[in-house]
């Protein structure tokens, strides 16, 4: 097991993207906390995010819809177990809102840690999961590529806006 910051990192259950980017870690915040911007990217291209809502303390929510370029929806709501302003987001799908438990499919907790790094920032993001079966689902399902695409987007439109 490795560590980052607080959290252990078993590469059995966990995966993990890290980057430095040419944006500040207030922007990458703001980019990961208001609805106006996740929509602007969070999803990779041609997928969409008409949607999201974002209830942004420990127990609140975050929802989004993402919309595959035929048209078809696919609704998210999780919750944020940790919110440590530039700093630290934390949020489940294993839980809804106010910490209620779910089952399901592929349940996994992410952590979005962000520091400064120069001009820019020190950007990590981990999906850590319960099995080795759901680790290895989510990779297969492309967790690089499509969480370092859309990682991409972000510093594309924040360096656009």
């Amino acid at each position: 097991m490795t560590s980052t910051d607080s959290l252990q990192i078993d590469p059995a259950l966990d995966l993990v993207l890290e980057r430095v980017v040419d944006v500040s870690p207030q922007k990458v915040w703001a980019a990961w906390t208001q609805p106006e911007h996740v929509m602007r990217w969070f999803a990779p291209r041609p997928w969409s995010t008409p949607e999201c809502t974002i209830d942004l303390r420990p127990g609140g929510a975050f929802t989004s819809v993402m919309r595959s370029p035929e048209g078809d929806e696919f609704p998210n709501v999780g919750c944020y177990p940790e919110v440590v302003p530039n700093e630290r987001l934390v949020w489940t799908n294993g839980l809804l809102p106010g910490y209620r438990p779910v089952d399901g499919p592929l349940l996994f907790t992410a952590a979005i840690l962000i520091a400064p790094s120069g001009a820019g920032t020190r950007y990590t993001a981990i999906a850590m999961h319960r099995e080795e079966a759901g680790r290895e689902q989510h990779e297969a399902m492309g967790f690089h590529e499509g969480w370092g695409t859309v990682l991409d987007q972000l510093v594309e439109y924040i360096n656009g806006v």
